[in-house]
């Protein structure tokens, strides 16, 4: 599942002269749609697999934290069964939590919520997302085994959904909870700053009301990003594709005062 934090990392630079894009912004919740492949898991025979990661992750869902590598922002993950209905995963990396996930299905079967608390920030951030099933899991696995297609934001906190843009004539610039970067228009490749995927990104500008980003992990090009400022300044639409997962996330970045 693509988490939204994700797909918001763009940082507030310096701004000599005022851009569509100057100034704070708060994503709307209601906003937020994902297509594109399913997120597929299954947890059964006392293992937890999730065959849309990548790479793909097998773990004992027995509470312990189990290594996992190829994954930039965690190196362990604890799988611990809570209910018939509900499973927590728990993702670390050098031994630190970086995010922690609780999957509940509804009674119909046909909904998966699943809670986030992200640590990957200065603060932690919190969301919660919902997803329908697609297609069944295997005979006799738990509930939340299956494949499921994003939906949308439906809570968000103050830390989680909200982010500082700024433009100047030469580069572009984000802050989001201790995380940022202050790139060039120039293709090079910039460090997004306190950021434990450590990600990098290069920028085109298109128009002053547009620009086009591209994120780099652990060597691979892992999402193609498009920001459209609306000309009254008010929205930013912002447009993820997640070229490893093969999805697109879009939203609805709005102007604060």
């Amino acid at each position: 599942m693509r988490i939204v934090i994700a797909a918001l990392l763009f940082a507030p630079a310096a701004a000599l002269a005022s851009s569509a894009f100057d100034g704070t912004w708060r994503v709307r919740p209601d906003s937020v749609k994902t297509t594109g492949k399913p997120d597929v898991m299954v947890v059964a025979d006392g293992m937890f697999t999730c065959s849309s990661c990548v790479p793909e992750v097998k773990v004992k869902a027995d509470g312990t934290d189990q290594n996992v590598t190829g994954h930039a922002y965690y190196d362990t993950m604890a799988v611990t069964v809570l209910s018939p209905t509900s499973v927590q995963v728990i993702r670390k990396k050098a031994g630190k939590s970086s995010t922690d996930l609780t999957y509940s299905v509804s009674a119909d079967g046909k909904t998966l919520t699943a809670k986030v608390v992200d640590h990957t920030g200065a603060k932690t951030a919190n969301q919660t997302f919902t997803s329908t099933r697609v297609a069944a899991g295997p005979a006799g696995a738990h509930a939340i085994s299956g494949s499921w297609q994003g939906g949308p934001l439906i809570a968000a906190d103050e830390v989680a959904s909200t982010l500082h843009l700024g433009m100047t004539a030469d580069g572009f610039s984000l802050n989001w909870n201790g995380q940022s970067y202050d790139a060039k228009f120039d293709g090079k490749e910039y460090p997004m700053v306190g950021d434990p995927g450590h990600t990098r990104v290069t920028l085109r500008k298109i128009d002053d009301n547009n620009v086009e980003e591209t994120d780099y992990r652990m060597g691979k090009k892992t999402d193609e990003i498009h920001l459209a400022a609306a000309p009254d300044g008010k929205t930013v639409t912002v447009s993820d594709k997640d070229v490893q997962l093969g999805q697109t996330t879009t939203f609805t970045l709005d102007k604060q005062p």
